[in-house]
C-alpha cells in the first residue's frame, strides 16, 4: 500500500480565530514577508488543496509566484507549480475560476458520488474528476498519483475535515494582530471532535515573528520529526 502524502495545513487567522470578515472584499490577514514564506512552502509541495468556498469567494490562483522558485521546480523535472486539488459535495464549481484556468499544472476534483458525473460534464477538460469524497481515500488516490506532500490552504470546511479525521501532520498557523469579532465571518475550523484536545496537546515546534504577525508551527504527527523542526528561540522556549 502506498504511504499517504504528508499533509501540511496552512492558515492565517485573526487573534480571535477568524480567517475572513463578512464583507465582500477579501481580508488580508498577513503581510508581504509571510506571503513570500507561503510561496516558498507551496514550491516545496506536490499539490495544493483549497475548498470550493475558497475557490468561489477568493478566486485564488494557487500558483508558485516566484519566477526563481518556478524555475527551480522545472530544473528538478517538476511542473512550475504544484497540482491543484479541491473537494466538492455539491458539484457547484465554476470552470472559469482561476483555480481551473491559471497555471500549467494538473487540477483534480474529488466529488461526491451523486454529483460526480455532472461535475465531470461541467468541468470538461479543465480538471480530472474522481468519484471519492472520504479524506483517507483521497489521500490514497493522491499518493497513487505521486503526491508526497500536500498543502491544505483552507477554508474552514477543509481544515476541519482533515483535522477531525486525524489526517494532518503539521499546522502552520499565522496570527494577525487584530480582531474581527463578527459571528457571520468564517473561523479557522468548525465544530468537531479533534484528536488534539486538553488530554492530547499538539506539539509546538516553532514560534517565528514575521513583521507584525507570528507563525506558530505545530507537529500533529510523528512525521514532523523534532530533529527536523526549527528550535524555539530561548525567549520562547518552555521553562
Amino acid at each position: 500500500m502506498t504511504e499517504r502524502p504528508y499533509v501540511l495545513l496552512s492558515c492565517a487567522a485573526s487573534i480571535d480565530g477568524y480567517i475572513d470578515d463578512a464583507t465582500p472584499d477579501r481580508l488580508l490577514l498577513s503581510n508581504d514577508a509571510d506571503f513570500d514564506r507561503v510561496d516558498d512552502e507551496r514550491s516545496r509541495c506536490d499539490a495544493i488543496l483549497a475548498g470550493p468556498a475558497t475557490i468561489k469567494n477568493d478566486n485564488p490562483r494557487l500558483l508558485v509566484r516566484s519566477p526563481t522558485r518556478r524555475s527551480a521546480r522545472v530544473a528538478r523535472g517538476l511542473p512550475p507549480t504544484p497540482a491543484k486539488v479541491t473537494i466538492t459535495r455539491s458539484g457547484n464549481l465554476d470552470p472559469a475560476a482561476r483555480f481551473f484556468t491559471d497555471g500549467d499544472c494538473e487540477k483534480i476534483v474529488y466529488a461526491a458520488t451523486p454529483v460526480a458525473a455532472r461535475t465531470r460534464q461541467n468541468l470538461g477538460d479543465a480538471a480530472t474528476v474522481v468519484d471519492v469524497i472520504d479524506p483517507a481515500l483521497i489521500l490514497a488516490d493522491l499518493a497513487e498519483r505521486g503526491i508526497r506532500r500536500l498543502m491544505v490552504e483552507g477554508g474552514t470546511t477543509m481544515h476541519t475535515l482533515f483535522l477531525t479525521a486525524g489526517l494532518a501532520d503539521e499546522l502552520q498557523l499565522v496570527i494577525a494582530p487584530f480582531f474581527v469579532g463578527d459571528p457571520r465571518a468564517p473561523r479557522f475550523v468548525g465544530d468537531g471532535s479533534f484528536p488534539w484536545n486538553p488530554a492530547h496537546r499538539a506539539r509546538l515546534t516553532d514560534v517565528t515573528p514575521i513583521g507584525d504577525v507570528v507563525l506558530l508551527r505545530y507537529a500533529l504527527s510523528p512525521a514532523l520529526s523534532p530533529a527536523l523542526s526549527p528550535a524555539l528561540s530561548p525567549a520562547l522556549s518552555p521553562a
